[in-house]
């Protein structure tokens, strides 16, 4: 019998959404079956196919990919979708099968990613064998190393498409740099603003002019 996968399974193994796989069925681009119960199911096979891995390509080794983008100004110019394509023909000439796609639109800067905290998931569950990103920067923007040990740690491999940054993510760290301390300077003048009125207060309840 062959292998079927849910809804929910086969949009996470092709990062895409509900609506899109959707499309697929009805553009004929993935064939649907139905259960008794009238739930969406799609064979094992057919995801594969569209992840460009066939059945003689495939081994034991659990991969996921991740991808990320700063903004969705680089998300609707189609810089995610590029970067998606890009890791997963990676990972298929590699001979691993996508089990996981994680796509997101944030910062690098920021470390409470909804993706990211499922790939920790993924990562402690012993779920997959293999990460593989486009460039470190694109999991992290600083130390690196210590996701690196982390994962190893857990027995799980990260393979990068390239190793050196390129022009366009480098534009986007001087951006989340930029982003970073506009947000640290207004936190500050916000600050010392309440600070200042509390001043203010105390001096009014006490009969103090200045």
């Amino acid at each position: 019998m062959k292998e079927m996968v849910r809804v929910s399974k086969a949009c996470e193994m092709l990062g895409i959404s509900i609506n899109t796989i959707k499309e697929y069925g009805i553009l004929g681009k993935l064939k649907e079956t139905r259960t008794t119960g009238g739930h969406r199911r799609y064979l094992l096979s057919d995801i594969h196919k569209l992840q460009g891995i066939t059945e003689v390509e495939k081994t034991t080794i659990r991969a996921c990919c991740y991808c990320r983008v700063s903004s969705n100004d680089q998300k609707q110019h189609g810089d995610l979708e590029r970067q998606k394509l890009r890791v997963l023909e990676h990972c298929s000439k590699l001979g691993y099968v996508a089990d996981y796609i994680l796509v997101e639109v944030c910062s690098g800067m920021k470390s409470n990613r909804p993706k990211l905290n499922k790939l920790y998931e993924l990562v402690i569950t012993k779920q997959i064998d293999v990460l593989i990103i486009e460039h470190k920067d694109r999991l992290t923007r600083f130390m690196f190393d210590v996701f690196k040990e982390f994962f190893a740690s857990h027995n799980v491999k990260i393979i990068c498409v390239e190793e050196d940054l390129s022009k366009t993510f480098e534009n986007e760290l001087v951006s989340d740099i930029i982003s970073l301390m506009t947000s640290f300077t207004a936190t500050i003048h916000s600050r010392r603003k309440r600070q200042s009125k509390e001043y203010r207060k105390r001096i009014e309840q006490d009969g103090i002019k200045e």
